[in-house]
């Protein structure tokens, strides 16, 4: 299984805003793509001097295959539209991450 991990980072003025964005429509909208099978919101405990505040966002897929289809098929507009929404406002990084195992 692969981890598509995205971090961010989101300013105290459009938190609520990005939340309700994030649970309705980004998240809906990236399962939606038929390449990821769940998604979880993480919050990082840990204060940013910058303020703000961040969470993990993951979304599970099956393959690498998938994930890159994925970026090739569907980043752009996800990416453009965040962008669009909350410019500034909003700091991301991406991770891949793969399970290697549970216990």
């Amino acid at each position: 299984m692969i981890i598509y991990n995205i971090t961010v980072n989101i300013h105290e003025t459009a938190h609520d805003t990005w939340m309700q964005w994030t649970k309705n429509a980004y998240i809906p909208g990236m399962l939606a793509t038929g390449k990821f099978d769940k998604a979880r919101i993480i919050k990082v405990l840990i204060e940013e001097e910058m303020g703000g505040q961040t969470y993990s966002l993951q979304f599970e897929t099956q393959s690498k295959e998938l994930l890159d289809q994925f970026y090739k098929e569907d980043f752009d507009r996800f990416e453009n539209e965040a962008k669009k929404l909350f410019g500034e406002l909003m700091l991301t990084f991406k991770t891949e991450l793969e399970l290697i195992s549970e216990h």
